[in-house]
């Protein structure tokens, strides 16, 4: 037996905005009575001695520590580019505008 009838799922339909065809509602009732059996399965199963996860695996912080360094030499990082111009990087105009 459905729990959840044709007038239910036309009903959050129309509380969503969702226009729906007669044929569109049978289908989403069949599929959404799959998805509340599932998690009806899944709540008996679930224990209080099982902690609830929100990932199967433990996460943890993938950030390096933030360590102070020194920066690039200016001159350096400027001599490797392809034009430079008082002390800038020199790259070619793109908006059509005046320099």
């Amino acid at each position: 037996m459905s729990s959840l009838s044709r007038d239910e799922v036309a009903r959050v339909a129309g509380l969503a905005r969702i226009e729906l065809t007669p044929t569109e509602i049978d289908r989403l009732a069949g599929e959404l009575e799959v998805i509340v059996d599932s998690v009806a399965s899944v709540s008996k199963i679930a224990t209080a001695d099982v902690p609830a996860t929100s990932h199967p695996l433990p996460m943890t912080n993938v950030f390096r520590p933030d360590v102070p360094e020194a920066p690039l030499d200016r001159d350096a990082v400027l001599a490797a580019a392809p034009a430079a111009e008082g002390g800038k990087f020199l790259v070619p105009q793109i908006l059509g505008e005046d320099a």
